[in-house]
This record gives structure tokens, C-alpha cells and sequence, in this order.
């Protein structure tokens, strides 16, 4: 089994919860840095020392726009680190990383809010409004996404035949999470490079690059975890053959494919299909947990 031990020993390198612990202490340091440095600029763009237009470079409290970048890196991180280990938390973070885009998007556009009695009237307001009521929405629905998780009845694997194979999906989904680990490195250092490129080469495009700034990297990210989640639903396939875990499955690439059109609009229908997406993906876990409940053992 050389392959085997091989993967066990990236796996270890890459995913192990030393290495996540260290992870979280280098990611808490660039994100306080970050902080820092994104003020320091806003003052000297202020001052005049600088010259820069940018909605993130007016206001101080976008500065936590920066921070808050990191941590979603930290949070792609986590959800490869659970990608061995649970289907269910996996999906969970693809949640909570969409969550913390659209409180992100918040700390941008609060700094562009007019604060006037025509506030829906003004297309910084209402997607600022639009943006905290959805991020309160989805705050519970993980909330009860988790909790349904947590009680979700395991069925005990049915003789060596299934256990064999319960094996070989974990070692599949180990496989993939070590390849995910530098993919997602190499696409997020092209992604940032391509940007500051197009920025620094061509004013105008970099400008529209900079106003859809929040999809940058995470539109990608998610066509990846597309292909991921099509590939462990037709691998569970040799796992299990068992309705309700297909259709759980199905349901999640499902979910995940709404997270990633969400990225192609904007306004109300960007919130609308984030939304949606978490809800059928909570309804689908419902759904299969009851079915598992009431299925003959």
C-alpha cells in the first residue's frame, strides 16, 4: 500500500491539527498586520501623501475589509481540513465561508453609505441593508444546519464488504484534499497577481475588476468545489446505494452550485440565491435525517 502511505504522510504534512493550529496562529498575524498596514494607507490617502481612489482607501472602517480576507483564507483552509471527515461539516463550511463574503462586502459598502432620508432610494443603502439581513438569515441557518449535524443518527456499517469500502472513501477523500491544498494555493496567487496586473496595466479594467473585488479567487474557488462535490457523490456510489445518502449528496452539489451563480449577479438576486442555497441545503439534510430515522435497519 505505498500509494496509500504516501497520501497518509502529505495528508499528515498539510492537514494535521498541529499544522492547523500553527496555520491559525500565522493567519490571526497577517490578518492583525494586514489591519495595520490597510489604515496606515487610508491616513496617508487622506493626507495626501498618496493618491489613490478606492472605496477601501476613504474610510478607516473599511480597513477591516483586509483582516477579514484573511480569515476567509483561513476558513478555505478548514473546509479542506474537513473534507476526510465529514461530508456534512465540509458543506458546512462552504456556508460559513459565503457568510463571512457577504459580511465582508458589508465592512466595504458601510463606508459608502448615505445616510439621508432617501435611504432606499440609494443603491449603497439597500445593498447594505439587503446584505444585513442576510447575513442574519444565514447566521441561523447554520446555526440549525449544525444542529441537525449533531443529531444525525451514523448507521453502523453492515459487514466487512461495507467497512472495506467506508475505508477506501476516506482514503479517496484524503487524496483529495492533500491535491486541494496547493491547487487552491497556485489559484490564489494567480488570481491576486492577475488583478494587481490589471490594475497597474490598464486604470479602467483594474477599476472594474476592483468593484467585483469580492467574487476575486471565490469564484473559482467554487467551480473547484463543483467538480470536488460531483466526484465524492459519484464515488459514494460504491460506498453506498442507499436513496437518502444519494440524494443528500445530489443535494449538496446542488447547493453549491447556487453559492457559485450567486457570484455571476448582483443586488437582491445575489442575496436571493446565497439564501437559497443554504436553505435547500438545510432542507436536504432534514430531510435525509429523517429518512435515515424511519428506514428498517
Amino acid at each position: 500500500m505505498p500509494t496509500v502511505n504516501r497520501i497518509d504522510v502529505l495528508y499528515d504534512r498539510l492537514l494535521s491539527s498541529d499544522v492547523k493550529q500553527r496555520g491559525e496562529r500565522l493567519i490571526l498575524g497577517i490578518a492583525i498586520t494586514s489591519y495595520l498596514v490597510h489604515l496606515g494607507l487610508i491616513l496617508m490617502n487622506r493626507n495626501g501623501w498618496i493618491d489613490i481612489q478606492s472605496e477601501l482607501l476613504g474610510n478607516p472602517i473599511a480597513a477591516t475589509y483586509t483582516p477579514f480576507s484573511f480569515i476567509l483564507v483561513y476558513e478555505v483552509y478548514l473546509l479542506i481540513f474537513f473534507l476526510p471527515k465529514s461530508i456534512s461539516y465540509y458543506i458546512g463550511k462552504q456556508y460559513e465561508i459565503i457568510t463571512l463574503i457577504v459580511i465582508r462586502r458589508m465592512f466595504k459598502d458601510i463606508a459608502n453609505l448615505e445616510l439621508s432620508s432617501d435611504w432606499f432610494r440609494s443603491t449603497y443603502d439597500l445593498q447594505f441593508t439587503f446584505d444585513a439581513a442576510t447575513s442574519l438569515a444565514l447566521f441561523m441557518l447554520i446555526h440549525l444546519y449544525y444542529r441537525r449535524v449533531a443529531e444525525r443518527e451514523v448507521p453502523e456499517v453492515k459487514g466487512a464488504h461495507q467497512e472495506v469500502s467506508k475505508q477506501h472513501f476516506i482514503i479517496l477523500k484524503r487524496a483529495i484534499a492533500v491535491l486541494l491544498v496547493p491547487l487552491l494555493v497556485g489559484l490564489a496567487l494567480y488570481t491576486l497577481t492577475d488583478w494587481i496586473l490589471s490594475f497597474v496595466s490598464d486604470r479602467q479594467h483594474g477599476m472594474d475588476a476592483f468593484r467585483n473585488i469580492n467574487s476575486v479567487f471565490f469564484d473559482e474557488f467554487f467551480t473547484i468545489l463543483i467538480i470536488v462535490d460531483v466526484l465524492l457523490l459519484l464515488a459514494s456510489f460504491f460506498y453506498t446505494d442507499e436513496f437518502h445518502h444519494i440524494m443528500r449528496n445530489s443535494g449538496f452539489v446542488i447547493s453549491t452550485m447556487l453559492i457559485k451563480v450567486s457570484f455571476s449577479v448582483d443586488g437582491p438576486v445575489n442575496n436571493a440565491l446565497i439564501l437559497g442555497a443554504v436553505v435547500f441545503g438545510l432542507l436536504i439534510l432534514v430531510v435525509h435525517n429523517r429518512f435515515e430515522r424511519s428506514s428498517p435497519s
